[in-house]
């Protein structure tokens, strides 16, 4: 069948259609669609590529074609080839999930975990001629369905095998693997991605989503109950000392603030620290039992001697009383 306008009549959610007709003509149109590729195929090799565009099918823009199938030039000129139209466009969310179990011993509690994975991932065709070759062969589309059925055995083995050597390699316990879901994301990856290049295909992204554990295994239970209190009581200590240093912070800043109240009241009332404590001498003079024996009396006027002027009155005024008073009690003559 001849056609003389060639184009992509596939979705978006392909990754390679190949166009019916197998017998062309120079002259023919040939219409790419923007990030897409055509490509002429015979005896399972890869001849001319054409990108985004509007072309005209001539001998000078299909120089391999031209070469293997001697085509005339001038003129039109029939080969037989088969049209592939690669899609270039990055796939989305195209999903993934491990058909088995990953097996491995827990690291922190050391016993055996059985544990699923799914997630999503974002593929892009890098090299139209190793896919064709290595994946497309003789099918006559390639769809993300039909991409991942072919491929599922390498990405599974892969990714059976990176999760568990990230787990045991970081010694994560088997309840909190979800925390580290980015981390086995960018692990597996990096490692992925080396080897989709291999059938000319760009792993753009790779998403680790959820992570399915045996919950209803006996020993899970056992070690999950086992955990979550080791957790708690951690937590438990962590907010007492907290809660403690709070306290030690709050009894330091109430200390600093009657300080500084009482350091405002001596200020307002015109007197300092140092004629406080004088005050407090002279009190304990008058208060002193053995005040009528006058080496008690001289040793606490000799301790008042450096009082100010202003604070020597009242001190004076209070150690005289107590003399005074001291005299009557023991019968001393005035004036001694």
């Amino acid at each position: 069948m001849l056609s003389k306008v060639l184009k992509y009549e596939g979705d978006n959610k392909t990754f390679v259609w190949k166009h019916p007709t197998v017998d062309f003509t120079t002259g023919t149109q040939l219409i790419v669609h923007e990030s897409q590729e055509a490509v002429f195929y015979s005896d399972g090799k890869a001849l001319d590529i054409f990108s985004a565009g509007r072309h005209t099918l001539e001998t000078s823009n299909l120089p391999i074609i031209s070469s293997v199938m001697k085509l005339a030039t001038g003129g039109r000129s029939a080969f037989h080839c088969e049209l592939f139209f690669v899609n270039k466009t990055e796939q989305l969310a195209i999903p993934w999930g491990t058909d088995s179990k990953i097996q491995y011993m827990d690291p922190t509690y050391n016993f055996p975990v059985a544990i699923g994975a799914c997630g999503e991932m974002s593929l892009r065709v890098e090299n139209s001629g190793k896919l064709l070759t290595k994946v497309v062969g003789t099918e006559k589309q390639l769809s993300q369905v039909q991409l991942m059925e072919k491929l599922r055995v390498f990405v599974m083995k892969h990714v059976k095998s990176l999760m568990a050597k990230y787990i045991l390699d970081n010694s994560i316990n088997v309840f909190e693997l979800d925390m580290h879901l980015s981390d086995f994301s960018d692990y597996i990856k990096d490692v992925l991605a080396d080897e989709f290049v291999d059938y000319g295909i760009d792993l753009v992204k790779f998403s680790v989503m959820t992570i399915a554990t045996p919950d209803e295994d006996r020993n899970f239970i056992k070690f999950k109950e086992l955990h979550y209190r080791k957790v708690n009581e951690v937590q438990e200590a962590e907010l007492y000392q907290k809660i403690n240093l709070i306290h030690q912070q709050t009894k330091a800043q109430q200390t600093v603030m009657e300080a500084e109240a009482l350091a405002k009241k001596r200020q307002l009332e015109g007197y300092t620290y140092q004629d406080e404590r004088a005050f407090n001498v002279a009190q304990d003079v008058a208060k002193n039992e053995a005040v009528g024996q006058l080496g008690n009396i001289g040793v606490g006027l000799g301790m008042m001697g450096g009082i100010g002027s202003s604070v020597g009155g009242k001190v004076g005024e209070i150690a005289a009383g107590a003399v005074g008073m001291a005299g009557v009690q023991n019968n001393v003559p005035a004036g001694t």
